[in-house]
């Protein structure tokens, strides 16, 4: 969840990173199903789940 003194930026970043472990720790989960879950922890707007699904590492 965001601090109104966290930067948007920020908690992309953050996302990101979430989104790499969660991949490598449940390989046996889909890619949009851990997306579902860092969308969720982090209250990521579209835009920034569509960021993250276009342009991360895909397997």
């Amino acid at each position: 969840m965001t601090t109104p003194t966290q930067r948007s930026g920020d908690k992309l970043k953050k996302a990101i990173k979430t989104f790499s472990e969660l991949l490598e720790q449940h390989p046996e989960k889909s890619r949009l199903e851990l997306l579902h879950e860092v969308e969720t922890q982090f209250d990521l707007s579209p835009k920034e789940c569509e960021f993250l699904n276009k342009n991360f590492d895909q397997r």
